[in-house]
């Protein structure tokens, strides 16, 4: 559990402004400063270069909404009460870091996604897309509760409205805390027309299960995320044709249809061709599948494009009005992403593409650690970071810890050596089964339960892609009774009910 605790004051700056920029959908091995096999994000590499990159850094529950609501309260999903997207509502009522902020003299802002389904609580200023958002002329609700269009490209636009309100609107003789949430890079990964071109000469290379038969892994095997069989060649790949149809298609013409038409004549300029040559070849198997990934790859790579640009005006507009010395500046995303790891696109599981998270940040003036931080941290950490570094005292409620000690460069002896996780959403798209489990520097245990009651083990320094379930295997009776029994004290410490349900 958290404790109070308060920054001292003598030694770090008094309240420093908070710049907290999450995507959504970003996975590490997207971001070169974390791998640059593939991607190129200069601006993001500013961060971690000026400041710290998290080695460890990992979610509580690997979904957009749920993710949100730890990284707002400090607490897992079960005890925030947003423990799904398809059933929730965020209670805006209970604590959450703005409002602590608030009452200890911050300004507060929110542009771009909330996806909590509820009103959001503790800003004096907020703009929100409604749902996922529209990357094209999108739409926002404001205070007023109105339905605002915008003409543009969404990432553009939610940063045009940041900068604007850190120079107009803000009472500048307050300390500020702005959340800038980006629809970006949420699936279907349609890029602004000018980067349209971009990365069409790139052949990425598979990953080395690609082709996964998921042995060994029950769940793995019944879910619905594999680019082969479930990506959407209209919605996802935008390889539409008058005479096809799918499941995805309307929503991908309502999509396309908020497009000018000057935004129109380019996006189908670029993408016709594609479709001709596409639909002459006639893929089928092995093919299809690479063909659709290398379409995939390139399309997420432009749209990343754009956020890296719009990171980098924000990075720029902090360091032209000296603002960067007494603020925080942290990028994240709500979770990771499956780049074609195990034949996927999509979360959810607890397998490290999506269970690890990116998390970098540039330090105010007088917070030393730079480099890599490698102890083990989560989005229930964020709240109560933000709110000592505000001088205010963590709630004992609170369930993460703060980073602030490892942000002095310090190296706390009692450090978390394990995690707690639990995905809820289930049945439901991309049938991922609901499962929770307990993950150290080494090894994993995860069980998947509701229809299903099957335990997953991973050594994850033998086999870091977590392909081989060493579950009931002899010889390792002793690292499974060890993991049960971390198993069990995560759930009795955070008070997740489920441990009634299925006592270890």
């Amino acid at each position: 559990m958290g404790s109070c605790v308060k920054a001292k004051s003598d030694t770090v700056p008094k309240q420093p402004n908070i710049v907290y920029i999450m995507t959504d959908d970003h996975t590490a091995q997207m971001m070169s400063c974390y791998d640059t096999r593939y991607a190129e994000t200069p601006n993001l590499d500013r961060i971690a270069k000026d400041g710290v990159r998290f080695t460890n850094s990992f979610v509580a529950n690997s979904l957009s909404g749920p993710s949100r609501a730890c990284m707002l309260t400090g607490k897992h999903s079960h005890a925030n009460g947003f423990t799904d997207n398809e059933h929730c509502v965020f209670n805006g009522d209970q604590p959450t870091f703005p409002k602590y902020l608030q009452k200890a003299g911050y300004e507060t802002a929110i542009f771009g996604k909330w996806h909590l389904e509820s009103t959001p609580q503790g800003f004096d200023k907020w703009e929100i897309v409604p749902g996922q958002g529209d990357y094209y002329n999108p739409r926002f609700i404001n205070m007023q509760n109105d339905t605002v269009v915008e003409h543009g490209y969404l990432t553009n636009v939610i940063t045009d409205k940041s900068i604007n309100w850190m120079e107009n609107e803000r009472d500048k003789s307050k300390p500020f805390c702005i959340l800038i949430h980006h629809k970006a890079q949420h699936r279907n990964w349609l890029p602004d027309t000018c980067h349209l071109g971009l990365y069409e000469d790139r052949t990425f290379p598979l990953p080395d299960n690609f082709f996964d038969g998921y042995e060994g892994r029950k769940a793995a095997a019944t879910a619905e995320m594999r680019i082969s069989d479930h990506m959407d060649l209209i919605y996802d790949l935008k390889m539409d044709r008058q005479d096809l149809t799918s499941n995805l298609k309307s929503t991908y013409l309502s999509f396309v249809n908020r497009m000018d038409s000057a935004q129109r004549t380019k996006f189908e300029a670029f993408y016709e061709p594609i479709r001709k040559d596409f639909f002459a070849r006639n893929l089928q198997g092995r093919e299809l599948a690479e063909w659709k990934y290398q379409r995939y790859m390139r399309d997420y790579m432009k749209v990343l494009k754009s956020l890296d640009d719009n990171v980098g005006r924000v990075l720029d507009y902090l360091e032209e009005h000296d603002l960067l010395d007494n603020t925080l500046v942290v990028y994240t995303s709500d979770q990771g992403f499956y780049m074609g790891e195990h034949g996927w696109f999509d979360k959810r599981f607890m397998y490290n593409e999506s269970y690890h998270t990116p998390l970098v940040m540039r330090l105010p003036k007088g917070y030393e650690r730079r480099g890599d931080v490698d102890e083990m941290v989560q989005n229930i950490d964020y709240a109560p970071t933000f709110m000592q570094l505000a001088g205010v005292e963590v709630p004992s409620d609170i369930q993460g810890e703060s980073l602030v000690p490892l942000l002095r460069g310090e190296k706390p002896e009692k450090w978390r050596d394990q995690l707690y996780y639990h995905y809820h959403e289930y049945p439901a798209e991309h049938a991922v089964k609901r499962h929770y489990g307990v993950s150290t520097d080494r090894y994993k245990l995860i069980h998947f339960y509701n229809d299903i009651d099957e335990w997953e083990l991973y050594d994850l320094q033998e086999d870091p892609s977590e392909m081989n379930n060493i579950y009931g295997k002899p010889g390792t009776e002793t690292i499974t009774a060890e993991m049960m029994e971390r198993l069990r004290r995560a759930q009795e410490q955070y008070d997740d009910p489920i441990r009634h349900q299925f006592p270890i």
